[in-house]
């Protein structure tokens, strides 16, 4: 997932950089590096498979 999908697949999801920091235990600042157009820190592989499981529908207890 490149950094434009994966602020993409967030922005579907409805989800604030701070949301989605919560949900993957990283610090929003750190979601914001990952989407990033520069590449200089691509999105981790773990937290794509996340997104994608979230797009497919499994909510967290931290959004719900």
């Amino acid at each position: 997932m490149t950094p434009i999908e994966f602020k993409a697949a967030r922005e579907r999801l409805n989800l604030t950089q701070t949301q989605l920091g919560t949900i993957l235990n990283v610090n929003p600042r750190t979601v914001r590096k990952w989407e990033q157009e520069d590449g200089t820190r691509p999105p981790n592989p773990i937290a794509c498979r996340v997104m994608e499981w979230l797009e497919a529908g499994f909510v967290p207890p931290e959004i719900e």
